[in-house]
């Protein structure tokens, strides 16, 4: 086996050009990375912010356990917004859509869909 230290280390010096666009290539990565550090720590601010913005308010519109539809009804879609629960649904030919209220469940109105 060969020695290593043996060969004389001949690294060839790098010509001025050589140095320059290293030093340019280097401060583009540096400025690259910079703005990647900054982005992650803004993204990582804005995650902890929503985070700590706790609404008390989420899913408290809504305390209603069941809805009525008539019996042999076929839910088809169901939707809650505003603080009102919206079920369509199909009872054989006929489809309707009912509107409740999301804390009482009180039904609000109800709309038979006809089609033209």
């Amino acid at each position: 086996m060969s020695d290593p230290q043996d060969k004389p280390e001949t690294t060839p010096e790098l010509t001025p050009e050589a140095k320059a666009v290293l030093a340019r290539a280097r401060k583009s990565f540096l400025v690259s990375m910079g703005l990647l550090v900054v982005g992650l720590i803004a993204i990582g601010g804005a995650l902890v912010y929503r985070a700590s913005q706790s609404d008390g308010k989420a899913g408290g519109d809504y305390v209603i356990a069941a809805l009525k539809i008539p019996a042999g009804g076929e839910v088809v879609s169901a939707v809650a917004a505003d603080g009102r629960v919206t079920v369509t649904y199909r009872l054989g030919p006929l489809t309707s859509v009912r509107i409740f209220d999301g804390k009482s469940g009180e039904m609000i109105r109800e709309v038979p869909v006809v089609s033209e």
